[in-house]
């Protein structure tokens, strides 16, 4: 590696000297091979996605080529383990603290027949792509329905999922700059709570702003050094 890490162990990579600790720290344990690759390499290593690039790969279904850049995918790590310690898990914290729902979910309607069930955030945590991509969890109190054999969306939850993203999102940014996708079980961080992605290429930061409420990234505040209030902590997944 160009910056003098090659010989380091994976939790040492990006970290100042002065910061680098002998163990690893327990946040970075037991890690996925995906991770480590990442982990492994310094940030000047890691390649931005373009939005063509990320078209292609979702279209492909290859959903595990979205990568976090290894800083943040280090912060990314060590945020959710603290939320595991503070709350049991992640999605106890999520329910709690952000989406302001509680177990069981019970809709009040069919689904995407009310706004209730559906409270759209950013990924606090979004890959390392293209900075112009904004990136958008849509959460639901309903499930999304799945093939049992495949664990994929069923032909009709896709078309109900592409109707919902069309009237909400592709009415205020090009139908070409718009994309939906549900992360693979394997991929999921949140299992109990159902959500999927949406990503918008260069949108009106305005429309960004009314749709989310307001919502701000996790990842922006701490890189802007800015408390989060104990009732609006962002989402993770």
């Amino acid at each position: 590696m160009a910056d003098g890490t090659k010989n380091l162990p994976y939790w040492q990579i990006g970290v100042p000297e002065e910061e680098r600790t002998e163990e690893c720290p327990e946040y970075l344990r037991n890690m996925k091979v995906r991770d480590l690759e990442i982990l492994n390499i310094p940030d000047s290593e890691f390649s931005i996605m373009a939005w063509e690039e990320v078209l292609t790969e979702v279209a492909a279904n290859r959903i595990d080529y979205l990568r976090r850049l290894p800083s943040d995918l280090r912060r990314y790590h060590a945020f959710t383990w603290k939320l595991k310690q503070d709350y049991g898990s992640v999605t106890n914290f999520l329910l709690e603290k952000r989406l302001g729902w509680s177990l069981p979910l019970e809709p009040r309607g069919a689904p995407f027949e009310c706004s209730g069930d559906i409270k759209i955030l950013y990924n606090d945590w979004p890959y390392g792509v293209d900075p112009r991509i904004v990136h958008l969890l849509v959460w639901t109190k309903f499930p999304l329905r799945e093939d049992p054999e495949t664990g994929d969306l069923t032909a009709e939850e896709r078309v109900a999922i592409d109707e919902y993203v069309n009237k909400t999102f592709r009415t205020k940014v090009p139908a070409d700059q718009v994309l939906w996708f549900r992360n693979w079980n394997s991929l999921k961080s949140v299992r109990t709570v159902e959500h999927f992605h949406v990503m918008l290429f260069d949108p009106d930061m305005e429309f960004v702003k009314g749709i989310t409420n307001g919502d701000i990234p996790y990842s922006r505040r701490i890189m802007a050094n800015v408390e989060i209030p104990n009732d609006s902590h962002p989402a993770v997944a």
